[in-house]
């Protein structure tokens, strides 16, 4: 079973805490509008997008160690089994942020209020977590997601095509760098601009987001936090972007292959 080697784990756990920690981000803007503190979500919010993003780019090295550690002849059959695996943490890790994001909202919720009291400083309130024991109390708000976390919510108000758009931009944004390593085993003559292109991949899918989905979750929660807005609806669409971010991981699995020819086929361009 080479493909599921101790690195393959390795890199499997790493995507699925970043991909747990993109779709917790969800929580942060519900936690904001909750408390009535928008700006100090959103800093929290940025700061966990950005150890995503980081963390995301230091895993693409030793993915890269997969398509070079490969046995000759065989590497094809050998790094798409790989891939696929991790393709699959990135699934279980969004079903694990989907999991624990009643949770989170509660933790967030309080974190925010504490933030704002330290002056906006995360390391302060990081020192004031371990130094008031607030990590265990934390352990107080865990909660089961359920039926009952989901009444009031009208799903049906929640426009679809903004439900379909998160999707298929998550699906593309989870094999970015898979899929431009692969084609970089699918015409090794030009290995190092199909692998160049994966930062091309994964910053068009990060401006699509800025443009058509943080807008309107945005927007929704500063209504909320100014009273004009209902907090059930920026509940029902917050959650439904998360299970579009679980159908766009599935999704990445039956576009994985294309998505490498496709990336393959685009070198011949670049040269």
């Amino acid at each position: 079973m080479e493909f599921l080697s101790l690195p393959v784990l390795f890199i499997a756990l790493f995507i699925l805490i970043i991909h747990s920690i993109e779709t917790l981000a969800y929580a942060v803007r519900l936690s904001g509008a909750r408390v009535k503190l928008i700006a100090s979500g959103l800093s929290l919010f940025n700061m966990m997008v950005i150890v995503s993003r980081m963390s995301n780019m230091m895993q693409q090295p030793f993915t890269g160690g997969l398509t070079d550690a490969a046995p000759e002849g065989r590497k094809l059959e050998v790094v798409e089994e790989q891939f696929r695996v991790l393709i699959g943490a990135s699934t279980l890790g969004t079903l694990l942020g989907i999991v624990l994001l009643p949770t989170f909202v509660a933790l967030f919720s309080r974190g925010i209020i504490h933030l704002s009291e330290q002056g906006g400083s995360v390391p302060r309130l990081i020192k004031l977590g371990f130094k008031n024991d607030l990590y265990k109390r934390g352990i107080n708000h865990f909660a089961k997601p359920g039926r009952r976390y989901l009444t009031g919510i009208n799903f049906k108000a929640i426009p679809k095509r903004l439900f379909f758009i998160n999707m298929i931009i998550t699906a593309v944004y989870t094999i970015g760098v898979l899929s431009a390593l692969y084609a970089a085993l699918i015409v090794p003559d030009r290995s190092g601009s199909a692998t160049m292109a994966s930062g091309l991949i994964n910053g068009i899918a990060t401006i699509l987001l800025t443009l058509f989905i943080d807008p309107k979750i945005s927007v929704l929660a500063d209504d909320v936090a100014n009273g004009k807005g209902n907090y059930q609806e920026l509940k029902g669409l917050s959650i439904m972007m998360v299970i579009s971010r679980l159908f766009g991981t599935l999704l990445a699995q039956l576009i994985f292959i294309p998505g490498s020819y496709y990336i393959a086929w685009m070198t011949q361009f670049f040269v």
